[in-house]
């Protein structure tokens, strides 16, 4: 599946969506590995079979292998840490705050990428999963390397748009299940 077949199987009430999509599968704040990374990264993180392959057909191909296990790497890690620092900053025993996670992590600290697009794929995906103690803490990490304020917007403007087409495929196949068994 193409990202074109994708905007085509959007309901017309989500032209908005398709109108992002095409805008975002472009936009220069990103570098094309940056941009297709964040993409299948936020894919995955959506969950929604349909919107994976169709962003592997669309940018993987573009991608180095090393790129691809990276983006995939980041969905994969951040899946688990978004539970566990997302439940660390909301409960209201801050002792969680100061203990060690004792989860393993090696794929942060040597993602077989530039260490800045991880951190741009982790941060796309935490903003889907939403664990704010992640987002702060991979926002502040692109910014220390270099990351303009526009680019970070922009990753995170992919994986709402990516999550957003995902829900909504997903609830309209569940409304067509539902209006199927009701007849």
């Amino acid at each position: 599946m193409t990202l074109e077949t994708l905007k085509r199987s959007l309901p017309p009430y989500a032209k908005d969506l398709k109108l992002n999509l095409s805008n975002l599968a472009t936009d220069p704040a990103l570098t094309p590995q940056q941009r297709n990374g964040t993409f299948l990264a936020a894919a995955l993180a959506s969950r929604n079979p349909g919107v994976i392959a169709a962003f592997v057909d669309e940018f993987a191909a573009d991608m180095t292998p090393e790129a691809v296990t990276a983006a995939k790497a980041a969905a994969s890690i951040m899946a688990m840490n978004n539970i566990y620092y997302r439940f660390a900053h909301l409960v209201s025993n801050r002792d969680y705050q100061s203990m060690p996670a004792k989860l393993r992590m090696s794929v942060i600290g040597k993602p077989g990428v530039e260490k800045a697009d991880f951190e741009l794929w982790s941060l796309a995906v935490s903003a889907i999963n939403g664990c704010g103690a992640c987002v702060d803490a991979h926002e502040r990490e692109l910014r220390k390397a270099g990351f303009s304020t526009e680019a970070i917007q922009t990753a995170v403007r992919i994986a709402a748009v990516v999550h957003a087409v995902a829900a909504t495929l997903g609830g309209e196949a569940a409304f067509e299940a539902s209006e199927l068994a009701e007849a």
